[in-house]
């Protein structure tokens, strides 16, 4: 059954499942909290209340917000949060995976953990020699740049094409849900203006977190040339002994819909840990 809570003048979507230590998802841009369809039941069945997030201008979230960056993502899910009664684990991809950081620093005492999934957490310098050696990475650049100037789901489509290197057994009705869901009006205008927030906020907050990290990188994902290097970064601006990183060999930019049992099983033993359950 769908919640929604109130943030200002607009609302932010999400349905909780299960019972136990409260596990938070938020996906990425341009998505819905539908992304997690495969990692719900798992983390339900390990015994974890989970909330899952339709994050602003998403899904079945509002339009009309003041601003889309990681912060104003952030201050959303720490509602959430306090609105089901913390402390949980934030499980964020992408975009969601900076507001994860960003969360962490700034609630200390409702975040107990994050888990990031192939997230933008870091200032993104142009990669000029990634460019010119990895196909991969210059697909995926070129194709996300035509999203930002352009704003055409066909374009959108092509990005998530390169994304999925390999495809759900339920691609075909999943490309349909975002297809619908971006062709209403302002859903493009808000996966626009989360492309174009940056994410250095996030990456200034990465050392003021004191939870428990763990980054899981796909190894074929198209938005880094070298995605283990970016997410070993990621972990060397943590404060020392934070933070563990993984990469799944063949995933590319959605783990949690491609990859998703190698996903729980990483994801276990952190959230035992991270809730007190280890």
């Amino acid at each position: 059954m769908t919640e929604h809570l109130r943030i200002g003048k607009n609302t932010i979507a999400f349905d909780v499942t299960g019972e136990g230590p409260l596990v938070v998802l938020a996906h990425g841009i341009g998505d819905s909290r539908h992304s997690y369809r495969f990692l719900v039941p798992g983390l339900v069945a390990a015994g974890y209340r989970v909330a899952n997030v339709d994050i602003r201008g998403c899904g079945e979230s509002s339009l009309g917000w003041d601003g889309y960056s990681r912060t104003d993502i952030a201050g959303d899910l720490v509602a959430v949060v306090r609105h089901l009664g913390g402390p949980a684990v934030i499980i964020g991809q992408s975009i969601s995976g900076g507001a994860a950081t960003i969360a962490a620093a700034t609630a200390p005492d409702v975040i107990s953990g994050v888990i990031e999934l192939a997230p933008f957490t870091r200032a993104q310098p142009v990669d000029l020699g990634g460019l010119i050696r990895v196909k991969r990475f210059r697909t995926g650049y070129t194709r996300m740049a035509q999203v930002i100037v352009r704003g055409r789901l066909t374009d959108w489509k092509k990005y998530l094409d390169v994304a999925y290197p390999t495809k759900p057994a339920d691609w075909n009705s999943e490309l349909a849900r975002i297809e619908a869901t971006l062709s209403e009006p302002g859903r493009m205008k808000a996966l626009q203006d989360m492309c174009k927030s940056k994410p250095t906020d996030a990456g200034t907050q990465l050392a003021h977190v004191t939870c428990p990290v763990l980054i899981v990188e796909g190894s074929l994902d198209p938005d880094w040339a070298d995605p283990r290097a970016e997410g070993a970064k990621i972990i060397a601006d943590l404060p020392a002994g934070l933070g563990e990183l993984a990469v799944i060999d063949g995933a590319g930019h959605y783990p949690h819909a491609q990859t998703p049992d190698q996903v729980l099983a990483l994801a276990l033993p952190f959230l035992a840990k991270a809730a007190g359950r280890a």
